[in-house]
């Protein structure tokens, strides 16, 4: 069988080659990904090099890189043969005919989590195969915060007792003006990014982030400020300095940082986000995945390099291994190793009660404006009604309708 398909994936090298040129060299199999996953893809890729005789060079880019750059490169006929991305990013590279299709048969549809296959799906079909999720959670320093907090009220209890800026020590920080984070007190009380039309489908023209209960959101995120809480100007990189040093006790955080902390020594827990309110604060549900380019020249040989070597549960444990994210491969994801994992338990808490990030394109007109606005309302210079509803109508001027 195995010499069966190597003389199979030959033949379509040899015809490809007299074909017009697309996204890829064929006979070259060529993957772009993040540092994390390039790593981890390197000897798989020899592996599938070594049996077929097929070369899969991957490339590292920088994640915020990848999707500009693939949109930039795949029409012109330079971008990969294989895309690792984010599920929100379909929307608009499908609409830009860019992300070929999948098509599973029902017995790989049952190894997937149905969340990850909706994830990637557009119009009723895949554009992906999903191999994580996540979500944000609270990661707290047990030496300082021996139980985490369940409510709101008692984080800013122990936050208040724990802050002192004067001596570099905060109880609870996170990146306040990135919109990724910040979402959970905005959804806590009914604020929403896009409704849904009556099919289910997700409306551009319904924004729910200026409602009554993002502005009790946006107003909560002022009381921390003015409560001497939080600060202007602390980022990503701050925040995850200062818990890394152990001079944060809390911070709002996902299963990308747990490698960094497990390096720093700290005795750090993860739980689900505080309620406020005795409403759940719902974080966005991030999915990743592997995408096909539509212009690649080598379809056949991506789709069976991803069924045969990177949809295995011992490469699926090996990604999961190295960056800790909960598998949406079910074999991986219930397999001993993992369901003993405490991490990805709270995570996972934490994902079931959040929202999946939007995958249509409208969603990229979102992102600034409300990094803008809640900037605003950190540095106090509108109040959160005037900066959210102001960010609203900006995002319709964008969106066009």
């Amino acid at each position: 069988m195995k010499k069966f398909i190597t003389l199979l994936l030959s033949f379509i090298l040899l015809v490809g080659i007299t074909g017009t040129v697309g996204a890829s060299v064929p006979g070259v199999l060529t993957i772009w990904a993040d540092g994390t996953r390039a790593q981890i893809l390197e000897p798989i890729a020899a592996e599938f090099a070594a049996a077929y005789g097929i070369q899969v060079i991957v490339h590292e880019i920088g994640f915020g890189e990848l999707k500009p750059k693939f949109l930039i490169a795949a029409p012109a006929g330079e971008g990969p043969d294989i895309l690792i991305g984010a599920h929100d990013w379909v929307g608009e590279l499908t609409a830009a005919g860019l992300l070929a299709q999948i098509h599973l048969k029902p017995e790989e549809k049952e190894l997937l989590s149905p969340v990850g296959i909706n994830a990637f799906s557009w119009g009723g079909e895949l554009f992906g195969f999903p191999y994580i999720m996540e979500a944000v959670a609270l990661f707290y320093n047990r030496a300082l915060v021996p139980v985490p907090p369940t409510t709101f009220e008692e984080l800013i209890t122990i936050a208040r007792k724990l802050t002192d800026p004067e001596v570099g020590k905060y109880g609870f920080l996170w990146d306040a003006a990135n919109f990724y984070f910040t979402f959970p007190f905005l959804s806590a009380s009914g604020g929403y990014v896009f409704g849904v039309d009556e099919y289910g489908a997700l409306n551009p023209r319904d924004i729910g982030l200026a409602n009554e209960g993002a502005i009790r959101g946006g107003e909560l995120i002022l009381r921390l400020v003015k409560e001497r809480i939080i600060f202007p100007g602390v980022d990503y990189g701050v925040m995850a300095g200062l818990f890394t040093a152990g001079r944060a006790a809390m911070i709002i955080n996902g299963p990308w940082f747990i490698s960094d902390v497990r390096a720093a020594g700290i005795d750090y827990g993860i739980a689900k986000l505080p309620t406020i309110d005795n409403n759940v604060m719902r974080p966005f549900v991030g999915v990743h995945g592997f995408m096909i380019n539509s212009l690649s020249r080598n379809i056949v040989i991506a789709n069976y390099f991803l069924r045969t070597y990177v949809f295995t549960k011992e490469i699926q444990l090996q990604i999961w291994r190295a960056d800790p994210r909960i598998p949406t491969f079910l074999p991986a994801f219930l397999s001993p190793e993992v369901q003993a994992d405490p991490d990805v338990k709270a995570i996972g808490l934490s994902a079931a009660d959040g929202i999946p990030m939007p995958n249509i394109p409208e969603m990229g007109a979102v992102w600034a404006v409300m990094g803008a606005a809640l900037g605003h309302i950190i540095t106090t210079e509108l109040s959160p009604a005037e900066a959210l509803t102001a960010a609203v109508e900006a995002i319709k001027g964008l969106i066009r309708y």
